[in-house]
């Protein structure tokens, strides 16, 4: 059990809501335009090794998605793509940015119960900042949160800044994501606390050998929402 935390941080994309069936989804879209080309496999390796290129420039989000795919297309297709096509990837982009926000059972109970407590409740995602506002927003969710914080990324630097500008010790700070890489892994290094909720998706950059995880005192991995209220003992108050 947890008694001192003092700030409990959610990841967004598939761990409030369902968000990375949308972009395989895409994907699946996307080789379908190119199938002439190339194989439906080949195609998404191709697009997945276009988007790590263009991380650095880009960031996290649909927007550069698009532009990776576009960039993948004319590179697939030996610029031979026609205008209609890339209208079609700008518009495949579009879809993608006005899905329905899906919550993920339990989320919004938990987050109910956690409202009225002593607990700072925050968001704490990566991607894009429009993106990711007009989700929240969408999700009804915003009201739940004393803080939205949408980060470029997620490493061990980048947490650390987050725990200043909350004023909060490493050992006093929870989060809770379905990314072992970005929600769970630095977080332990720094000396936080983190919970794993898998995802029954992950994209491929975010994956990692749990086995890694399991020699962490400060790590916890749950099937559902509500067993968090038992990690920070809030179950029996």
């Amino acid at each position: 059990m947890l008694a001192n935390i003092k700030v409990i941080a959610f990841d967004a994309d598939d761990t409030l809501w369902v968000n990375e069936p949308y972009y395989r989804e895409t994907e699946y879209k996307f080789a379908e335009l190119l199938s002439e080309y190339i194989s439906e496999k080949e195609c998404i390796d191709k697009l997945f090794k276009v988007e790590m290129q263009n991380l650095k420039l880009y960031g996290y989000g649909a927007k550069g998605f698009v532009l990776s795919m576009i960039e993948t297309a004319f590179q697939i297709s030996d610029y031979k793509i026609s205008g209609k096509s890339i209208e079609q990837i700008i518009n495949f982009g579009k879809e993608l940015n006005n899905k329905i926000i899906d919550i993920l059972p339990g989320v919004k109970d938990l987050l109910s119960k956690l409202k009225n407590t002593d607990y700072k409740i925050i968001t704490a995602t990566k991607g894009d900042l429009l993106d990711q506002e007009r989700k929240l927003k969408k999700s009804g969710l915003a009201p739940f949160f004393h803080h939205i914080e949408v980060m470029s990324n997620k490493k061990e630097d980048d947490y650390l800044k987050l725990l200043k500008r909350c004023d909060v010790k490493p050992e006093n700070f929870l989060m809770i994501g379905n990314s072992l890489m970005s929600d769970i892994l630095p977080v332990l290094k720094i000396g936080s606390n983190a919970v794993f909720v898998p995802f029954h998706t992950t994209w491929i950059h975010e994956e990692a050998d749990e086995n890694e995880f399991v020699k962490y005192d400060n790590y916890y991995k749950i099937k559902n929402p509500a067993e968090i209220l038992n990690i920070i003992n809030l179950s029996k108050k």
